[in-house]
């Protein structure tokens, strides 16, 4: 009873003071529906970052580390392509959700597919 109490109280004192809360975290910008979109690491999602269409989109300099958000349905999947213009492209990644972030410094263009 005694450990119990003693827990509520730290864990009352941590949220009191903020530390089990994370202050000042921005929420990030939801990938419509239907896209697959490149999230910035403070959140927002560009527009000229959301792609909704298969078939191959350039990236206008996108380079360093981001977040790449699947929020296509029916299965509908994507690449990422060394080349402009869908050319030299990874395997298709079919899952939906945000990726962990990865350095878009090499990759020129996304291929939507379905």
């Amino acid at each position: 009873m005694r450990r119990t109490a003693m827990a509520l109280t730290a864990l009352s004192l941590a949220l009191g003071t903020g530390i089990a809360t994370a202050p000042g975290a921005v929420a990030a910008t939801p990938c419509p529906t239907g896209a697959v979109c490149i999230r910035e690491f403070g959140g927002d999602i560009l527009s000229k970052n959301i792609f909704y269409s298969y078939g191959a989109h350039n990236l206008d300099n996108v380079t360093g580390y981001h977040i790449l958000v699947n929020s296509q349905t029916g299965r509908a999947g994507f690449q990422f392509c060394r080349g402009y213009d869908g050319t030299d492209c990874s395997i298709t990644y079919r899952d939906t959700g945000p990726y962990p972030a990865i350095d878009f410094t090499p990759i020129n263009s996304l291929l939507l597919v379905p």
